[in-house]
């Protein structure tokens, strides 16, 4: 592994697993990674309907969340947030 001098967290740092997550305080490189790994681990934890907050922006990080979403087998269907919850700036996900 090649150790990064910029980065201010080298070694893995663990997160609770809750039925949201806000991509805003994870490096724009690691998202998918990030989704990657939440993913399996809120289903695990028996999530039917979890929240990805990914920001409004100009829809880079909103697309690379949908594609790991609709690569995921256990991912039901996935649609923006309501108004309230984050609108177009979040992703609903519904697990099978």
């Amino acid at each position: 592994m090649i150790e990064d001098p910029f980065d201010p967290f080298p070694e893995p740092v663990e997160i609770e697993i809750t039925d949201s997550i806000d991509l805003h305080s994870f490096s724009p490189r690691d998202i998918r990674a990030v989704v990657e790994a939440y993913l399996p681990e809120a289903h695990a934890k028996g999530f039917k309907i979890v929240r990805i907050i990914h920001g409004k922006g100009v829809g880079v990080q909103r697309e690379i969340v949908r594609k790991v979403l609709s690569e995921t087998d256990f991912v039901k269907k996935f649609k923006n947030a309501p108004e309230f919850s984050g609108s177009w700036g979040a992703t609903i996900v519904e697990f099978e």
